[in-house]
């Protein structure tokens, strides 16, 4: 089973390419939705949250409160680490044992999609790492769109992030999407997943 690592900035496109090895037969892994899971069922992940943060990071439901979070860690980059250290972790056991359970069921391929990819780990885990990007003005236009924010917000969630340059250099290949036809990084994703599924690295 190939396992391909997703990265990219907001705005890029992996969604697109996403849903392009979803139809060719691999298991997706958001890990976004890996981690939301785990704020909800992994205790031990939750007490080190806790025992990290304080408790007052969780409601009166059990829910991770991310504003309260968030205000800790905001502008405190050790906080930052420590949080990253706890939650990466976690993230990492949970794919790890995911990408084992596909490979049993005899899964082709398996993607796993993550902002962090490589300072997660997660990076480490995958035969190949895909970069999606695309200019910032593009993704800005395409945020706006796809989310009805203002051009001020989007800029500002556009420059939080880093750069595509960062993620061309930290990945094995490189999807770029700057036009306005999806179907046209349909068949760039379709090409490149194909070679590195079916015939090892491109």
């Amino acid at each position: 089973m190939k396992v391909i690592g997703i990265t990219g900035p907001t705005g890029a496109g992996k969604t697109t390419a996403l849903r392009v090895l979803e139809k060719m037969g691999a298991l997706i892994l958001d890990c976004d939705v890996v981690y939301h899971d785990l704020t909800l069922s992994c205790v031990h992940m939750r007490e080190e949250l806790k025992e990290a943060f304080g408790p007052d990071i969780f409601g009166s439901d059990g829910s991770l409160q991310r504003k309260a979070l968030g205000a800790v860690v905001f502008d405190n980059p050790a906080a930052l680490e420590r949080l990253n250290a706890i939650t990466h972790r976690y993230v990492a056991q949970t794919v790890r044992g995911s990408l084992v359970q596909a490979a049993r069921e005899g899964r082709s391929a398996a993607a796993v999609d993550a902002i962090a990819l490589m300072e997660g780990g997660l990076g480490e885990l995958c035969d190949a790492t895909v970069a999606v990007v695309a200019a910032p003005e593009t993704r800005v236009r395409r945020i706006m769109a796809r989310e009805g924010i203002g051009e001020e917000y989007a800029r500002l969630r556009v420059a939080a992030q880093k750069g595509q340059e960062y993620f061309e250099e930290q990945c094995d290949y490189v999807l770029r999407n700057d036009g306005d036809d999806p179907a046209e990084l349909e068949r760039q994703a379709w090409t490149l997943f194909d070679t590195i599924i079916n015939k090892g690295d491109a």
